[in-house]
Parts: structure tokens; C-alpha cells; sequence
């Protein structure tokens, strides 16, 4: 039995008006296609379990860092903003050229490149 009669088998056991007596059949055919023996469940347990829990500390690590990270960076960039508006406003310079780090000269300079006078 291949890929596509066990497709073809499920599909068809969803149907309400499936011959129960054929989809039984092929359930008896799929059980022995995959028949194991009776100490595989104990014996992959024992390979699963026999090695314990290891704990890898840089995953662990990274796994943190990638959990924290972006808590710790948006309160950080709040913070720098909060700090930079209290500056500004503290010495009564809050306007759009103080925020870009211009001043008046530097208006005449772009205007004057801008138009070529």
C-alpha cells in the first residue's frame, strides 16, 4: 500500500456513507504493513529518556536575549525621546529645525542650493 491508497483510505473513511466493513479491511492491511513489535514503545521510551535533560546554556542564552530584547529597546528608545523633549523644552528651543539639528544659517544654505541662486 503506498502513499496514495493511504490518502485515498483516510479520505474515504471520513465518509458517512463508507461500506464499514472495507474500511476495515483496509485498517487490518495498514496495521500489519506497519505491525512492530510488541517492546518498541518500551524500548524507544528508554532511548528517549536514557540521555536526560542537557541544557544547552547558549541557547539558553539567546532564547532570553531574543525574549527581553525588544521589551528592553523600546523603553530604551522611550526614554532617549522623553529625555531629548525635556531638553528641548527646558531651554524654550522646541521647533522643527532644533529636532533636525539645524540652525538658521543652515536655512539660507539649503534654500539657496535648492533653487541655484
Amino acid at each position: 500500500m503506498n502513499r496514495s491508497d493511504i490518502k485515498n483510505f483516510l479520505i474515504s473513511s471520513l465518509d458517512a456513507d463508507a461500506d464499514l466493513n472495507k474500511v476495515n479491511q483496509e485498517m487490518e492491511t495498514v496495521n500489519r504493513m506497519y505491525d512492530f513489535s510488541d517492546s518498541f514503545k518500551d524500548r524507544l521510551l528508554e532511548k528517549l529518556f536514557s540521555r536526560g535533560l542537557e541544557i544547552n546554556p547558549q541557547i539558553e542564552f539567546l532564547r532570553t536575549i531574543s525574549w527581553a530584547f525588544p521589551r528592553i529597546a523600546l523603553t530604551g528608545v522611550a526614554a532617549i525621546i522623553l529625555l531629548l523633549i525635556s531638553i528641548f523644552l527646558m531651554e524654550d528651543t522646541l521647533s522643527f529645525n532644533t529636532i533636525l539639528g539645524l540652525s538658521e544659517s543652515y536655512d539660507e544654505n539649503i534654500i539657496s542650493m535648492l533653487t541655484g541662486n
